[in-house]
């Protein structure tokens, strides 16, 4: 009997590398509100992007897991949601390492913003599609960020509360927030870039004895 290959050998590989890290994503999504049940806000909650990548991550590596659909729409929005976990490491990492992001358990604050982002991209390069998706189609992954940024502005004076220190315009003043959102913008635009371009190197690699990847159109 051969080896599995194609959809089978991506579900049998998932057993061993996307289930747990899904495992220990829902862990610690739904460890947030149980830890900090007095006081919890689910609407604050829910409008942290590291909770909203990481449920749509969730979502992601549960249907690669059990049908891995290799659609074109499908690989958007697998390319789509590996940028918003790509994102939420490097503006971690950048932004918000040393500030009190309301994260009490170190494990948790591990996993949402250092590993698991890790595992999504190593899911993107590993199990590359064979279709190529255009620098185009990878800038447009970036609306979400867009919508989740004017959302939380127009939130923010609402709710007067405000997910991050970097949208929060209280302190710093308009001036200075518009000047580090148009920064922030042009480097998610690269990381899309980047995104799209480490998918492509995987897909060569995954597919370097097969002609049949798809040209981008």
């Amino acid at each position: 009997m051969g080896h599995p290959t194609g959809p089978r050998r991506r579900r049998l590989l998932c057993v061993h590398f996307d289930w747990p890290s899904l495992f220990t994503r829902i862990a610690a999504l739904l460890w947030i509100p149980i830890r900090n049940a007095d006081g919890f806000s689910l609407t604050n909650y829910l409008s942290y992007f590291t909770i909203e990548s990481n449920i749509l991550a969730v979502i992601v590596l549960l249907v690669g897991a059990v049908r891995d659909p290799q659609s074109r729409t499908w690989q958007s929005i697998r390319g789509a949601v590996t940028l918003y976990m790509v994102i939420t490491g490097i503006v971690y990492a950048v932004l918000l390492a040393n500030v009190d992001v309301m994260l009490k358990d170190a494990w948790i604050n591990a996993a949402l913003h250092r590993i698991l982002p890790l595992v999504l991209l190593l899911d993107w390069v590993v199990y590359a599609s064979r279709r190529k998706l255009s620098e185009g189609e990878a800038l447009k992954w970036l609306a979400f960020p867009a919508a989740y940024g004017i959302f939380s502005l127009i939130r923010g004076p609402i709710v007067d509360w405000y997910p991050y220190p970097f949208l929060d315009p209280r302190q710093q003043g308009y001036l200075s927030l518009v000047i580090g959102m148009v920064v922030l913008a042009v480097a998610m635009a690269l990381m899309a870039l980047a995104v799209n371009a480490v998918g492509r190197l995987g897909a060569k690699w995954r597919y370097r004895d097969d002609e049949t990847v798809l040209a981008a159109h």
